[in-house]
């Protein structure tokens, strides 16, 4: 049976930690041996090249043979050299060098995933399931035996363990941690409950939509997973200047060998020589970093995109949610004749409040600032693309765009006033056309601050809006925001296209939040989905912003940057160290032991270098 990949990761490192635990308990049991005058036999160093050494170098051949010459491969060549000069003690160093440097670029790597590794712990392992009858017993069960369709009990302060809606209680949940939106969403029957959000005071009875595989936060787990998964490009580019850097240093050995006549010196260059800085800072620096990002609410699912992202020249955007908050204000109440505006605005204001469409929010502040009095909802119902639906106060209410409800028998419709610029949604009450509300979706604080400072802080040269909405619409947002290059009425094909175009020109970046941007995010260089509006964007994207903010976008952007700043310099300033101990040991400066403790040293200070990466700055955005 096949190994899987996540056994033999485990599997490698208990290995390189045995062995460098190994090595280093052979070196100072020799040492004490040899200094207190019991003995000078290197029968430690022995036991450390055996054990430690032979799969080292045995897993180096296998990678010659595979026409891998890679960087380490100095280490193994090393290995051999010592031991066919009788240089014992350097080798037993060269084992612990190597291995050691793996089991520390494993516990970097640990430390820079541990705020993925919380996420993972933060959702529940067990869930109350309760038979279809109310009276039946709740039993406590494994969350992977939870199937659709199965009955749950969320008590108070839990978090909800997946997907699903309410059919019984009254409460209120937190879903800021999923969503980025500040607001406590009130629940009651017919809501929706994602996986994830945290449960108020009250108990909720829910029916569940998804298994927990299949649920919300799964889904976010698993594009977590993924990007720690996922080997960067700049660790590639790490193993081909490794593969220069090896005949390099093997010439260098060479010649200190031939000019001096001494063996040793060749051994000292080769030890010196092994750029461990540049196989461990690259990837700890790039790991620390997507730490770093998710504690900032950023979820990186594709490591390249932190090394990409500092070269982007072109910046495109989505318009609604992207630029906008994608929270309209009503601006015009425009009732049917033989309806009261204020008591059709209660009623909407009533349902709404169990919705979390952009539009509900508006007429939920509306009915706030105009003093209305709302009232308890029941059957509310919100099915995707059909609108809201709901009985208040024993009066039936629907709330649905002008297509959909000339789709319904509905009275009155011959009152509905002409479609106009912005926003809008109709009401029907009892079966009846009751009024139109129209809405506006004013521009973000912080948009024009962000436009405005991505050519001189970032080097963008190009911002672009691509939009489906009209070209009033987003000229009117254009001229706010500073965006001077507007595309309007865009499908998502065309997006695709332009995307294309734009990148096979330089690096693009797309910001968008809906499921009609995923195509071109694919396309783009990097591909940003903003908030956490849809599954399918949040898949397409390389990078998930979870708070609904540009400034979060603005803190990529400049975590890219600084992740790339210190791999770079982690892996080429060790690397200059180990040229300069290289010309140290060619001229008889450094032995093979002292040379080796010396790269030691080195990749010591180039892999706590990179650690850097995790640690967040004082500053993280300008903006």
């Amino acid at each position: 049976m096949a190994e899987s990949p996540k056994t033999s990761l485990s599997w490698l490192r208990w290995q390189t930690t045995l062995i460098a635990i190994l090595s280093l308990v052979c070196i100072a049991t020799y040492l004490t041996l040899r200094f207190t005058g019991l003995s000078a036999h290197p029968w430690p160093l022995w036991i450390a090249l055996l054990v430690g050494g032979l799969p080292l170098v045995a897993g180096l051949l296998a990678k010659v043979i595979r026409l891998e010459f890679g960087a380490d491969l100095l280490g193994g060549i090393s290995i051999i050299v010592s031991i066919l000069l009788g240089e014992y003690l350097a080798g037993a160093i060269i084992v612990l060098m190597l291995s050691g440097g793996e089991a520390l670029e494993t516990y970097a790597m640990s430390n820079a995933t541990s705020v993925l590794s919380a996420l993972a712990k933060r959702l529940p392992t067990m869930a109350h399931r309760r038979g279809t009858d109310a009276s039946a017993e709740i039993q406590t069960v494994p969350l992977e035996q939870i199937a659709v369709g199965d009955v749950l009990v969320i008590y108070p302060h839990e978090v909800a363990p997946v997907d699903g809606r309410v059919i019984e209680g009254h409460s209120v949940m937190d879903e800021s941690y999923l969503t980025g939106e500040p607001f406590l969403i009130t629940k009651t029957s017919g809501s929706t409950v994602i996986s994830g959000a945290v449960n108020g005071d009250g108990v909720l009875v829910i029916e569940t939509s998804h298994k927990a595989a299949d649920s919300r936060y799964a889904r976010i787990m698993a594009v977590m997973q993924e990007s720690e998964q996922t080997r960067p490009t700049m660790r590639r580019l790490g193993d081909q200047i490794g593969a220069w850097f090896t005949p390099v240093a093997l010439g260098v050995a060479l010649l200190a060998w031939w000019l001096s006549g001494e063996s040793s010196r060749f051994l000292s260059v080769l030890v010196v020589a092994t750029p461990c800085p540049l196989l461990l800072a690259i990837p700890i620096a790039i790991l620390g970093s997507i730490s770093l990002c998710a504690s900032r609410a950023i979820i990186v699912k594709s490591p390249v995109a932190l090394e990409q992202v500092s070269s982007v020249r072109t910046a495109i955007f989505d318009k609604t949610g992207t630029l906008t908050y994608g929270q309209p204000t009503l601006t015009q109440q425009v009732a049917a004749p033989g309806f009261d505006a204020n008591r059709v605005l209660s009623l909407v204001a009533s349902l709404e409040h169990y919705s979390k469409h952009p539009l509900a929010h508006a007429i939920v502040t509306a009915a706030n600032s105009q003093g209305v009095a709302t009232y308890p909802a029941a059957s509310v119902n919100e099915s995707p693309g059909m609108g809201l639906t709901g009985s208040v106060q024993g009066q039936r209410i629907l709330v649905t765009s002008r297509k959909k409800i000339t789709q319904q028998t509905i009275a009155g419709l011959e009152h509905m006033p002409e479609s106009s610029e912005g926003l809008e949604c109709v009401v029907a009450i009892d079966d009846r056309y009751a009024a139109i509300y129209r809405m506006h979706d004013a521009p973000r604080l912080d948009s024009k601050a962000f436009i405005d400072h991505l050519g001189g802080n970032h080097r963008i040269g190009k911002t672009m809006i691509v939009s489906g909405d009209r070209e009033s619409e987003v000229r009117y947002l254009a001229d706010q925001v500073g965006i001077k290059e507007v595309l309007s009425q865009q499908s998502p094909e065309q997006k695709l296209e332009i995307v294309r175009k734009e990148t096979a020109l330089a690096k693009t970046l797309y910001v968008g939040d809906g499921i009609n941007d995923a195509p071109a995010m694919m396309a783009a260089s990097v591909g940003i989905a903003i908030g956490n509006n849809s599954d399918v964007t949040a898949q397409a994207a390389d990078v998930v912003v979870l708070d609904n903010k540009l400034t979060k976008v603005d803190e990529f952007l400049h975590i890219g940057r600084r992740m790339k700043s210190i791999a770079l310099q982690s892996a080429l300033g060790g690397m200059a160290l180990s040229i300069i101990a290289m010309v140290l040991s060619a001229f008889g400066y450094l032995t093979p032991v002292s040379g080796a403790i010396v790269q030691e040293a080195i990749d010591v200070l180039a892999v706590l270098n990179a650690m850097r990466a995790a640690w967040p700055p004082k500053n993280l955005s300008d903006v």
